[in-house]
């Protein structure tokens, strides 16, 4: 066996073991936890996971993590897309009006002039989840979509009925975040 062939079984066992932690995991996976706990370098960790994507696997990456995407719940799941528009400083108190509501935030999307449709997966559903992935913000100083448009930007949000998506939405039009 050649060390190429050695080489493409250790990644594969990698992968492996990576699908099946991330399978497990009840909340989301940093590539650097995974980084570590298969001792190599995140970005190969970025390309394992490129890989496992490709092969269809449903993982999808957030400001938390990585997660797999478990097939749905008996419970059904609604969603709506939205449109709101607001300040960066107001971002905390419209996901924290939203998640009150017993509401998923899955995503912000924005309508770019070159790009057109940029989305990005957000997938926070309670205030724990919303400071982590503020933190994450501040924390490499990124900048929100929604700054690209002067504060106009969608939302997929998804919650376990009807009623709750219809109370979310009239919560956010009450406090002047949602576009009619």
């Amino acid at each position: 066996m050649t060390d190429q062939d050695r080489k493409k079984i250790l990644g594969e066992e990698r992968r492996l073991l990576i699908l099946e932690w991330l399978m497990d995991a009840q909340r989301p996976l940093s590539g650097s936890e995974l980084s570590k706990k298969t001792n190599v370098s995140r970005q190969v960790i970025v390309q394992d996971i490129s890989l496992l994507k490709a092969r269809n696997e449903p993982i999808m990456a957030t400001s938390q993590g990585y997660v797999y995407l478990k097939p749905l719940s008996k419970q059904p799941r609604y969603e709506r897309v939205i449109s709101c528009s607001h300040p960066p400083d107001k971002v905390r108190d419209e996901l924290t009006l939203l998640v009150d509501h017993g509401v998923t935030i899955k995503d912000v999307k924005v309508e770019h002039p070159v790009y057109g449709d940029l989305t990005a997966s957000i997938m926070v559903s309670n205030r724990y989840e919303i400071e982590q992935y503020l933190r994450k913000v501040t924390e490499t100083n990124a900048a929100y979509l929604s700054q690209l448009t002067g504060g106009i930007h969608l939302h997929t949000i998804e919650a376990d009925s009807v009623e709750k998506l219809h109370a979310a939405c009239t919560a956010l039009e009450h406090a002047g975040f949602l576009i009619k």
